[in-house]
């Protein structure tokens, strides 16, 4: 087969983001096999004539690191030339946030180890998986400014402080906190719950995220 006559091949990638101790992480596999054998990469691999893309990238997050029942959004389709030594492939890449709460892995399928890394941090990443995740935290981030989406990564209740924290952590940078709070009471996207979190002060007020303020969209932006 010639060059010109290369069929591209589809393949799907998939990032994950969690919050874990004031740190954000992404879900990372080390690679069993050529090319790249021993580098970290994303969870992936190819698209089965008989699967959708979602199913795809769904089979490959369990096959490689034991996690499943996670909502998955389309990011970006990657397909560069010479992305891939083994020929032309293209990449579609999916995203999830998931809570902090522990969450059981098992490597297997071509992975030889699974595992969380600090997106602030990241070990040298195969293909171009470095790209792709510098991507998914952008629009990580520009989601976080216009929307509520905030609340998919974080437990079902949190004091404000816990909440700024996290904002913080996933922009990247330090938020006034009378700013903060001000922008929030007019976004109207969190409410207080009955309960307290006890501390070595005044107990913290717990909030939690509005239902309604959940949408993808909004009208203004939120943070920072």
């Amino acid at each position: 087969m010639t060059q010109t006559d290369e069929r591209p091949v589809v393949t799907v990638d998939v990032v994950i983001f969690t919050l874990r101790q004031d740190d954000l992480l992404v879900l990372l596999v080390r690679r069993g096999q050529p090319p790249f054998e021993g580098l970290w990469a994303l969870p992936g691999g190819f698209v089965h004539a008989d699967e959708t893309l979602e199913a795809a990238a769904l089979r490959e997050l369990q096959e490689e690191t034991g996690v499943r029942d996670v909502y998955l959004e389309q990011l970006y389709t990657f397909g560069d030339p010479g992305r891939d030594p083994r020929g032309r492939m293209i990449s579609v890449a999916y995203f999830a946030l998931v809570p902090g709460a522990e969450i059981e892995l098992h490597s297997g399928g071509n992975a030889r180890d699974a595992r969380w890394w600090s997106v602030y941090a990241l070990p040298e990443l195969a293909f171009d998986h470095g790209r792709i995740v510098n991507y998914a935290l952008t629009r990580l981030r520009y989601k976080l400014e216009y929307t509520a989406v905030g609340f998919q990564l974080l437990p079902d209740e949190f004091t404000l402080s816990e909440l700024q924290r996290a904002y913080e952590v996933i922009l990247g940078e330090k938020l006034d906190k009378r700013n903060f709070r001000s922008k929030l009471r007019k976004a109207q996207v969190v409410e207080p719950v009955h309960r307290y979190r006890e501390s070595k002060g005044r107990p913290a007020q717990l909030y939690r995220f509005r239902p309604d303020a959940v949408a993808e969209t909004k009208a203004r932006r939120l943070f920072p």
